[in-house]
């Protein structure tokens, strides 16, 4: 079965290595001519996660292109650790923290190692069924013709829409989430754990990387604005609005977040808390455009991966692509939006225990 894919994240990139490794054929079309949206943020794989890469035999190029983490410790506004949380690592390569635009480039240099095409600046504008399956339209004026299409294309999904043109829009959350990266000197440190804390207007979280660099976060509440104000906000600008939220505080917030130069990104964060429609008979959401999530569980890429895996199991072990995508639905759909649910009323630092024991066993058979 020759398998369209619709992105060339990690939804996208794992989906079509799991195809392969099930025997069909999948070609990947990825919008950018290199990396991807929202490369400037990092991002953790956790327990599942990882479990889902090692499931199809991914997992050793991003373990070899990231750091672990082994706990979280928790920080009151006044500066006093309240709480700390260690993850359980038995059985599983434990979470791993990496920059989104590395993560892409393992998986995407993991997929090419296996065969598995990536052709890039091919953005998806529309798609048809037809006789032959469906047949995939591009910015470019290009066509692809495939048995099914993928789409692993993200939070604002083409697919999505094809599939229910009614379709809701992505919600805001209400937060601004501005990462950053420091190698200053002198700084508070945190190697092997993400140290959270709570001020009293915002949340922030870092972790030290084995090279001494600070990778930071701020969850910042915040109104809506349009997509190319957000666009337009220069590094320097993302520093003072994150330093804002926590000048004055007796906390290393501000002290970091001024101490890091130009390596500073923001954005806002949105979710999808519920998709009615997840396919046609030719076309299958997977990832963000299925199911985004708010970053507080730090879920979204393992969810993602989950779901590469899981489908691709179904399209192996079912007779056809409408009988595979309602068993994939079946499986998926309770999970990650109860997911979702539970990251939009998260706390910083909360442990969401029964996320990370989900454990795929890839010779295990998919029944309708």
């Amino acid at each position: 079965m020759r398998v369209l894919v619709a992105g060339g994240g990690i939804a996208g990139t794992v989906t079509a290595m799991a195809l392969e490794l099930a025997g069909h054929d999948p070609v990947v079309f990825e919008a950018y001519p290199a990396g991807g949206d929202d490369v400037g943020a990092f991002l953790t794989i956790m327990h599942n996660g990882m479990d889902a890469l090692r499931a199809i035999g991914a997992d050793r190029p991003v373990i070899d292109a990231s750091f672990a983490a082994y706990g979280v410790e928790l920080v009151a506004p006044n500066g006093e650790t309240v709480g700390r949380n260690e993850f359980d690592t038995r059985g599983v390569d434990g979470p791993r923290t990496l920059t989104r635009a590395t993560l892409y480039r393992a998986l995407q240099e993991e997929a090419a190692r296996r065969g598995v095409p990536i052709e890039r600046g091919r953005r998806l504008v529309s798609a048809k069924p037809g006789p032959d399956g469906v047949t995939a339209e591009f910015a470019d004026g290009t066509t692809e013709t495939g048995d099914v299409l993928v789409g692993a294309d993200g939070l604002r999904s083409v697919v999505r829409r094809l599939i229910d043109p009614a379709a809701d829009e992505p919600r805001y959350t209400g937060l601004t989430v501005v990462y950053g990266y420091t190698r200053a000197p002198g700084l508070p440190s945190a190697p092997g754990i993400y140290r959270m804390v709570r001020g009293s207007k915002a949340a922030f979280g870092f972790t030290t990387d084995p090279d001494g660099t600070t990778f930071w976060f701020a969850r910042i509440p915040d109104t809506e604005r349009s997509r190319e104000e957000i666009a337009a906000v220069t590094p320097a600008g993302w520093r003072e609005f994150a330093h804002a939220a926590f000048a004055g505080e007796p906390l290393p917030c501000a002290e970091i977040i001024a101490a890091t130069g130009d390596e500073v990104f923001g954005g806002h964060s949105y979710d999808v808390p519920e998709t009615r429609v997840w396919s046609t008979p030719e076309m299958v959401l997977a990832g963000d455009a299925a199911h985004a999530a708010s970053p507080a569980a730090a879920q979204g890429a393992s969810m993602a991966l989950e779901d590469g895996v899981i489908l691709a199991q179904c399209l192996r072990d079912l007779p056809d692509p409408k009988s595979a995508f309602a068993a994939y639905k079946g499986l998926r759909r309770e999970r990650v939006e109860k997911l979702v649910a539970s990251s939009a009323g998260r706390d910083v630092g909360e442990k969401p225990g029964w996320v990370y024991a989900h454990h795929i066993d890839w010779d295990a058979k998919i029944t309708a």
